[in-house]
């Protein structure tokens, strides 16, 4: 299976651009909270984790507190590392942005809780409830083209693999044509598969109508119509169709991260391009 969660943005990082802005708003008296932003400043995870224990054990109500200690968890969480020990800082982080949902009323902490916690489940393969979470999120802030290209990629994950399976079943290569034949066996993979190819492109129409330069979207958007095009194989025109849209997104991709590289090239002060 093709790794491409990595694709997902991070939430982590908009919620450190939080949380350091709203330290600085802190009355002197939040020592343990300035104290645990100034370790994470300096990436010393363990030492704020412990200072933002300490100041959501004396202020259980204070949302910050419980904030900044699921983010320095999910921080400290490796994806795709299956051990007991990595798989507690997720569950601990998800447990302290349970805790800021049922705190905080405010749309901006609650969202970037969920956010959080869709992350999380979704890079313990957890895909349901990432999804559920994912959803919860676009109810939150519709406008947020992040949101719906997760889910895509969610919609991707649960796609790819059932066809990889057929085909490593019917010992066909990667490239090769399903059997146009089998009328079944055409009606029996898009069955299982239509409803979440269906849902990935609508996600990504959204997800490119609220940022019509977003090139990861459309990369998906290539290989969700190949998916489509797969679970046609009973359809040549439309089979064919399918795969000439997904080039034609192929090229799409290209064009636009080649227009963005150019700008960058005009602007040499502009500041890096922040990692997601």
């Amino acid at each position: 299976m093709m790794n491409l969660l990595h694709r997902i943005p991070l939430p982590l990082i908009f919620f450190v651009a939080m949380l350091l802005s709203v330290a600085a708003a802190q009355s002197s008296g939040d020592t343990e909270l300035n104290l645990g932003v100034q370790a994470y400043k300096q990436a010393k995870y363990e030492e704020a984790s412990w200072h933002f224990e300490r100041a959501a054990a004396q202020e259980p109500g204070n949302v910050h507190a419980h904030l900044y200690l699921a983010t320095v968890c999910a921080q400290q969480y490796i994806p795709g590392a299956d051990t007991p020990d990595n798989n507690r800082f997720a569950e601990r982080a998800i447990e302290q942005y349970k805790k800021v949902i049922d705190l905080d009323s405010s749309r901006e902490s609650t969202n970037m809780a969920v956010k959080g916690i869709a992350y999380l489940d979704l890079q313990m393969k957890r895909f349901d409830e990432a999804k559920a979470d994912y959803q919860r999120a676009a109810e939150l802030d519709p406008n947020d083209p992040e949101v719906y290209y997760s889910m895509a990629v969610i919609d991707w994950t649960l796609t790819y693999p059932p066809r990889m399976e057929e085909r490593s079943r019917l010992k066909l290569t990667p490239d090769a044509s399903l059997p146009a034949k089998d009328k079944q066996f055409c009606a029996e993979i898009r069955e299982k598969n239509w409803a979440n190819i269906a849902d990935g492109i609508d996600n990504l129409n959204k997800a490119l109508q609220l940022r019509p330069d977003y090139d990861d979207a459309m990369a998906y958007l290539n290989l969700m119509y190949r998916e489509r095009a797969d679970v046609q194989c009973d359809d040549p025109a439309a089979h064919y169709q399918d795969l000439k849209t997904a080039d034609e997104w192929v090229d799409k991709t290209l064009a636009t991260k080649k227009l963005k590289a150019e700008k960058v090239e005009d602007q040499p002060n502009a500041p890096p391009k922040q990692q997601q």
